[in-house]
């Protein structure tokens, strides 16, 4: 009996060597693919080389897809786009779309390929995504955008696993001090210490400016808009201030930012676009992710045409126009839209 053909994202590193391993186990035939998504020198040389060892030791073939012309004008674009229009991205989320279970997705098409796995930590059962069982992993929302119709041809082994017990896995690996010495990606790929330093290869972003408070009246100075995000604490000026200010709101074609103390930032209610749902939300309350790193708050919401109307019980801090707010029920995933 012929076995089923499956497409594996390879990084060189621990997640996805351990996938194809799993994968291997299990009966499938597995086909790898490294995807050059950006510039950086000498990064795609190192890392390809450390994919191509393991597909030796697997005995596997491991393609290069060079995805950094779509990833440009997909991701990155997009990215600093955003930054400029006062908006805060959230690229991985973009990227998992288009990219990751998108080009990536024809890419399996080309080869003949029906079943595709990458070593994110998150379940899934071909209709939605379920959050991993370690949940200091679980990367469920970041996929609250991908289209539902590839769900069916997904795969995730390392979605039943703990971190801890993947790592004890990749020591039994004669290549584990290869792999191991891959860096774990824990920030978007292509920033190498700060978002500003990307700005700054592509804008003035050094554009001193006014300070306002939230009736527009002028308080201070900033260092120029591109510089902030909702939520933060440092970097401007605020006259005569005793109490901590934060940042309320962004207004680029002003370079203003508009501050306030740590109680305006609260918001009890928020709309969210480009939704993407894998089940209609039909319950009166679920639970809404509006950061990755943030617990799920109990939500109420409320649909009308493209637009999602939220309304939380618990109030939020520091929302952020332009991130990503992803829906649950329970563990399962929702769907997800982009905060406006």
């Amino acid at each position: 009996m012929k076995k089923e053909r499956v497409l594996v994202g390879m990084s060189g590193g621990v997640d996805s060597t351990v996938t194809a391993i799993l994968l291997q186990q299990e009966g499938y035939e597995v086909v790898g693919v490294y995807m050059k998504l950006h510039h950086k020198e000498g990064y795609h040389e190192e890392h390809y080389a450390k994919a191509q060892k393991v597909g030796e030791y697997l005995h596997i073939p491991i393609h290069f897809y060079d995805l950094s012309e779509a990833f440009d004008k997909e991701v990155y674009r997009y990215f600093v786009k955003s930054y400029q229009e006062g908006l805060t991205p959230n690229p991985c989320v973009v990227c998992n779309r288009t990219i990751k279970f998108g080009a990536m997705v024809e890419f399996a098409n080309g080869l003949g390929i029906e079943k595709i796995a990458t070593g994110h930590y998150v379940k899934s059962d071909a209709k939605t995504f379920y959050e991993a069982k370690d949940k200091t992993k679980d990367q469920s929302y970041f996929l609250c955008q991908v289209k539902k119709e590839v769900l069916p041809r997904l795969l995730f082994p390392l979605g039943e696993w703990l971190k801890e017990d993947v790592k004890k896995f990749a020591h039994t690996i004669p290549l584990f001090e290869e792999i191991a010495s891959q860096k774990e990606s824990t920030e978007i790929c292509f920033v190498e210490n700060s978002y500003d330093e990307v700005l700054a290869k592509h804008m003035n972003i050094d554009m001193p400016g006014e300070t306002v408070n939230s009736e527009g009246e002028v308080v201070g100075t900033h260092k120029g808009y591109m510089h902030y995000t909702i939520g933060k604490r440092r970097g401007f000026f605020v006259n005569g201030a005793h109490d901590p200010h934060f940042v309320l709101a962004i207004k680029p074609k002003e370079n203003q930012i508009v501050v306030g103390t740590k109680e305006k930032l609260a918001i009890s209610s928020f709309e969210v676009t480009s939704l993407n749902w894998f089940s209609t939300p039909t319950k009166t309350s679920y639970k809404v992710k509006v950061r990755y790193r943030t617990q799920a708050m109990v939500c109420h919401i409320a649909l009308e045409k493209e637009r999602a109307f939220i309304t939380l019980e618990t109030p939020v801090f520091g929302l952020a126009p332009g991130q990503i707010a992803a829906f649950y029920d329970g563990e399962a995933l929702v769907g997800g839209g982009v905060i406006v």
